[in-house]
């Protein structure tokens, strides 16, 4: 079963998408994609509706971020062994643990607003992790019973902010738009083993990442144990699993870093396509909601910034 938001940035409404990539309402069954609509309950009476008796969804609608805003958006730092060798660091011992502002969240085909004085500015394509029920050190052999499904995640990174500008790599995780999330969660019942998943970033249409979970340093299982020791995991939390080789930071002797009108599609196998296309942040005034097309002009140029329609593909992939 694939869940998703679709609707105006804050008007969201709770969907399914059925065999044939029609998205169908599901406002009137529950309120959100939430806590509730994610428990093991939920989800059970939701696979026993046929998505032929609910509303279709007509047009081309924005898609949101597959679940409502979670209590915690928590990261997972380098691992892939691969990726800590492009970068230059170490494989760490134990997972590296960082939690990802909440004003990060976005629609999976949502512009991403560069900030101001930004020069590094990165993508990072991951596995999702969506939390189905609370979880407080929980065992691996338990961990799963956890788990409600799973996303694309892009945990967008400013690469100066995060490593040259001292303290922790928050600084370069949490601007606005950095967390762009779905298009869909797929229940974990459609996922038959999270390791095996190939994953991949294309920006302007070239391959630059293109990996796969089978080289994550720390699986799923253990991640959710993991984290749930240090931070109780609740009901639409999400805990992105780290990013393959193929990062603009790992480019040598050059990195050659995101731009204003360059365009990222990414995806997990069987998790669905995104799209995010990057523009720069007003100078001065409220920059628009994401995802709406409002207007964003370059601060230097004047020049429209590209924004993208939403993705809605009849292969969810």
């Amino acid at each position: 079963m694939k869940l998703l938001r679709y609707g105006p940035a804050g008007a969201e409404k709770p969907a399914l998408l059925d065999k044939d990539g029609a998205i169908r309402c599901l406002a009137g069954v529950v309120r959100d994609i939430d806590a509730f609509a994610l428990s093991p309950g939920s989800l059970k009476m939701l696979a026993g509706i046929d998505p032929a008796a609910l509303p279709r969804v007509e047009g081309n609608p924005r898609i949101g971020p597959c679940v409502v805003r979670p209590t915690n958006y928590i990261c997972i730092g380098l691992n892939y062994a691969d990726h800590a060798a492009e970068t230059g660091a170490q494989v760490p011992k134990e997972p590296i643990v960082f939690i990802k502002s909440l004003g990060a969240f976005s629609g999976p085909n949502d512009d991403v607003l560069r900030p101001r004085g930004s020069k590094k500015l990165d993508w990072e394509v991951e596995l999702g992790i969506v939390i189905g029920t609370t979880a407080r050190y929980v065992s691996e052999a338990d961990s799963m019973d956890y788990v409600a499904g799973y996303c694309v995640c892009n945990d967008v990174s400013e690469r100066e902010y995060q490593t040259e500008r001292g303290g922790t790599w928050d600084k370069g995780k949490g601007a606005d738009t950095f967390g762009p999330t779905g298009p869909w969660m797929v229940t974990k019942d459609e996922v038959a083993d999270p390791q095996n998943l190939a994953l991949w970033t294309e920006v302007n249409g070239k391959k630059m990442q293109n990996g796969s979970t089978r080289t994550m340093v720390f699986g799923v299982r253990t991640l959710v144990s993991y984290v749930s020791h240090f931070i109780t995991l609740h009901a639409g939390d999400v805990i992105a699993t780290g990013t393959p080789p193929g990062v603009a930071l790992g480019m040598k002797p050059h990195p050659v870093f995101l731009e204003p009108g360059d365009v990222m599609r990414l995806s997990v196998e069987g998790l669905g396509y995104r799209r995010n296309g990057c523009c720069r942040r007003k100078v001065s005034g409220s920059p628009p909601v994401p995802g709406t097309g409002g207007g964003m002009r370059d601060a230097v140029k004047g020049v429209p910034s590209r924004a993208w329609v939403p993705l809605c593909s009849s292969n969810p992939g």
